[in-house]
Order: C-alpha cells, then sequence, then structure tokens
C-alpha cells in the first residue's frame, strides 16, 4: 500500500520534470530567437554592403564632403569650446562602432572589434560618462590614450583619407582619445577654474600630481595589469574558445591573420622577428612584440603627462603622421586600386557575353536543331559555372 511519503515524493518528481521541461523549451526558444535575429542582421547587412557597392562613387563623394566639413567643424569645436569635446567622442562612439560592426561582420572582420583599441575606447566611454572626475581612471585612460593607441597611429600606418568612412573611423579610434584626454588636461575651463584662484597666474592642470609613485602606478602599473588582462581574454576567445572557428574558415580575419599575411608577403621586419622561434610559435613572438611595444609607450605617457609643451608637440605629431599616411594613401595605393578594378571589370566582360551568349533566352541556338543542349560549345563549360563564388559577394560570417 502508498504511503503518503510515496506520493509526496511522487509529485516532488513530476514538479521537477516539469521545471525542467519548461527550461529546455525555454531554452530552446531564446536559441531560435537567436538565430532569428542573427539571419535578419545577416541579411540586412549583406543589403547594406550591396547597395553600398551600387552606388560606390556617389558614397565616395558624400564621405568625402562629411570627412572634410566634419574635420573643419571638429578643429573650431576643439578651440571655441574644448569642454564639448568629450561629448562629442562620445556621440562618434555609439554611432560609428556599431555600424562597423555591421560592416565587418559582412567582411568576416568582426573579430578585430576583440583588439585592444576597442577593448581601451569602450574604457574611455564609461569613464567619461559614468566616472568624469576620477582621477586615478582618467590617469589610467590618458596611459591607454597617448601610449597604444597614439603610436599605432605611426606604427601601424593608420590613414586620414576623407572619402572612406572605414579609414576615418580607424584613424578617430586611435586619434580622439588623446585629443579629449588633453582638453580634459590642459584646455576645460572648468577645470581651470577649480584650479587657479583669484590673483594666481600659475597654469596647473588637472589632475596635479606630484608624488612620482603615484605617477607610475597609474600611468604605467594599472593600466600594464589592465592590458594583461584584455591579452589574456583576447587569446582565450581566439585560440581557445573560437579555434574551431577560425580553422573551418580561412576567410575570418584577425589581427593576427592579417597581419602575418601581409608581413610574410613583404617579409619585412615584423615577420623576421616573428619567426625567431620558429613558425610554430609565431603568435607567442607577435604576444611578445605587442608587449613590448605597449610597455615602451605607456612609459613614454609619462613625460608626456607631465608636460604641456611635450603634450601639444605630440597632438601635431598625430594629426601629421595620419595626414602624411592618407596623402600616401591617396597617391600611391588608390590609382592602383583603380588600376586593379579596371582590369578585373575587363576581364569579367568576355565571361558575361559568354555567359549571354549561351543563355536560352538571348542565344541565337535556341532555334537551331541542336537547341543549345549541353555539351555544344554555346552552353556555358562547367568552368564557367564554378567563376560564381567569384561573382558573389561574401557571406556573413556566422
Amino acid at each position: 500500500m502508498p504511503t503518503s511519503d510515496d506520493g509526496v515524493e511522487e509529485i516532488n518528481e513530476h514538479s521537477f520534470e516539469k521545471v525542467k521541461q519548461k527550461l529546455k523549451d525555454r531554452s530552446k526558444k531564446v536559441r531560435e530567437t537567436k538565430e532569428k535575429t542573427k539571419k535578419i542582421i545577416s541579411e540586412q547587412a549583406e543589403k547594406i554592403a550591396k547597395q553600398a557597392e551600387e552606388h560606390e562613387k556617389f558614397i565616395n563623394k558624400v564621405t568625402y564632403l562629411c570627412g572634410v566639413l566634419g574635420f573643419g567643424g571638429f578643429c573650431f569645436l576643439l578651440g571655441a569650446r574644448p569642454q564639448d569635446v568629450p561629448y562629442v567622442y562620445c556621440l562618434f562612439y555609439v554611432i560609428f562602432v556599431p555600424l562597423r560592426w555591421i560592416y565587418y561582420r559582412y567582411k568576416k572582420w568582426h573579430y578585430y572589434l576583440l583588439d585592444f583599441c576597442y577593448y581601451a575606447n569602450t574604457i574611455f566611454l564609461v569613464t567619461l560618462l559614468m566616472y568624469p572626475r576620477n582621477e586615478k581612471l582618467f590617469m589610467v585612460c590618458f596611459s591607454f590614450a597617448e601610449g597604444p593607441l597614439a603610436w599605432a597611429i605611426i606604427v601601424w600606418r593608420c590613414s586620414l583619407v576623407f572619402n572612406s568612412i572605414d579609414k576615418i573611423t580607424s584613424v578617430l579610434i586611435h586619434l580622439l582619445p588623446g585629443l579629449v584626454f588633453f582638453t580634459i588636461r590642459w584646455w576645460n575651463p572648468i577645470t581651470f577654474a577649480a584650479m587657479h584662484p583669484e590673483g594666481t597666474a600659475r597654469r596647473v592642470s588637472w589632475p596635479y600630481v606630484e608624488n612620482k609613485s603615484y605617477l607610475w602606478t597609474w600611468l604605467f602599473v594599472v593600466p600594464l595589469i589592465a592590458y594583461t588582462l584584455w591579452q589574456i581574454l583576447y587569446f582565450l576567445i581566439v585560440n581557445v574558445l573560437r579555434r574551431q572557428r577560425f580553422l573551418r574558415d580561412p576567410e575570418v580575419m584577425t589581427s593576427y591573420r592579417e597581419l602575418s599575411k601581409k608581413a610574410q608577403k613583404a617579409n619585412n621586419i615584423w615577420w623576421r622577428l616573428s619567426g625567431i622561434l620558429g613558425d610554430q610559435n609565431r603568435m607567442l613572438m607577435y604576444i611578445l612584440l605587442q608587449a613590448l611595444f605597449t610597455v615602451a609607450t605607456m612609459a613614454l605617457t609619462v613625460p608626456i603627462f607631465l608636460s604641456y609643451e611635450l603634450h601639444v608637440v605630440f597632438q601635431i605629431l598625430k594629426v601629421s603622421a595620419a595626414v602624411w599616411n592618407g596623402g600616401s594613401f591617396v597617391l600611391d595605393v588608390m590609382p592602383r586600386q583603380v588600376i586593379q578594378k579596371e582590369k578585373k571589370k575587363t576581364d569579367m566582360n568576355p565571361l558575361e557575353t559568354q555567359l549571354n551568349e549561351s543563355s536560352p533566352l538571348k542565344s541565337p541556338v535556341q532555334n537551331s536543331p541542336t537547341g543549345g543542349c549541353p555539351g555544344t560549345p554555346d552552353s556555358p563549360s562547367v568552368e564557367n559555372s564554378q567563376m560564381g563564388g567569384y561573382l558573389d559577394t561574401p557571406k556573413m560570417s556566422g
């Protein structure tokens, strides 16, 4: 005879199974919603990219106009209302970084958004919006902005090209943070009012730091710890969690893949240095070289932080490098790209003619006794049909 305890146990077991089933159903629903959302975003990104390709010349002209006007407007704002520059930066970040993600996802470049510059820019955004008067956070951000990000403009040749949204965005991601923290430190009227008592002419910056150990701690040691944390996370995501994804699809790009590809092609110093420990350890050497670059550039932020004159010279150097690289790109690289594009179009024309001639709607063979059957010279060959992969635009990555 079943006891009351058995009944209770049976009810509990039934309730547990019910809850378990509910959780399974909910989990399934969440997965389906996630897949649907991903599919919609992918389709929209592909649609936008295709439309952009169709109207490339017009978009380039509009981009050039907006780029030049925007640059001029920013220069005016920098002189007239430097205290508003941080808000311009925040607006730029929340608009252009999501747009870049959409475009990069379409191109299978979205893992670039795991790079240190985006990690640092996210910290800048949080600091400016939530902790604008926190001196320690300001110094960490200053080290990131005027250290690795600023020197990347010079070392990695970021180019200010006004007719390219992608290149303008890349330059601003590396250039704007330094200008933001420059204005906060030296040109902010609110800071001046707080730091300049009436009757004194001495220029005092914010934050005002006299203790050298405090300076090195927050401009070098703490930023280096934050960088190391990013490097560990990056390695885990790219080399452990998403490793199979990269092995399955060689078109998916990361910074390491792109730099390795370019360095190998050019056979330059970076390729030779990264191969010191052998081909199997190139990733390790890349991490070590990047770490050395970060340590060196962060150490240089200390004298820049202490000297207004040196900081002004550094701003001029960064802008000059971006403009110079942009000029080199426009005069040296773009003409070659145009020639290659025209050559590609010329190579495609005979193929299109052949496909049109072989089409049953346009080919005169359709009225002939053979009827344009497979195997005749007028039917498209297997070789031509395989060109579909070349003609199609890249698909979205998963």
